[in-house]
């Protein structure tokens, strides 16, 4: 177990000595945003790093890929902001002459809250469209919520069969 630990500490040691000689820099690396000096990545020999320090000289930029304008934010390696995944739908329960509604629960997969479009095909014994509705829900971060889609004409209930939710429900804002 010894002479694994050693191997194992001799291995990272030379691992950081390689990138020591090859030039590895924590300073800008290509793939960052603009402005933000973050990033990492291998040197080069075109690359002057120190020609840019507060000691004189002038700034040699030999790479083209944070030339942008003063509107804000770079490229592609930024933190674009994502659009949130639709939320899942299933079906707990159909209308009925009792509960002039269907019951689902609706599954928010993204880490923050939103507000889903649901929508309920009610349909008849031969399978053809009764009336179809659709109802904002409101869920959590990574939560699931149980809610309710009104028929909300009443003289449709008689003629329900089935109640048939829409499997996504996209975001609603």
């Amino acid at each position: 177990m010894n002479s694994r630990g050693n191997t194992l500490r001799l291995t990272a040691v030379s691992a950081l000595v390689v990138l020591a000689l090859t030039g590895f820099s924590t300073g800008r690396g290509h793939g960052g945003g603009h402005g933000d000096g973050g990033g990492g990545g291998c040197s080069s020999s075109s690359q002057n790093h120190d020609s840019s320090s507060s000691g004189g000289g002038t700034h040699r930029d030999y790479d083209d890929d944070d030339d942008y304008g003063t509107s804000g934010s770079g490229g592609s390696g930024g933190s674009a902001s994502m659009s949130p995944q639709d939320a899942t739908v299933e079906l707990v329960g159909c209308a009925s002459a009792k509960t002039p509604y269907a019951t689902v629960e609706v599954t928010n997969p993204n880490a923050s809250a939103g507000v889903f479009t649901v929508t309920v095909t009610f349909r008849d014994s031969t399978g053809a469209e009764v009336v179809s509705r659709s109802e904002e829900v409101d869920v959590p971060a990574n939560a699931t919520m149980t809610a309710q889609v009104d028929v909300e004409d009443n003289t449709n209930l008689p003629r329900i069969a089935d109640c048939a939710p829409a499997p996504y429900a996209p975001p609603a804002r």
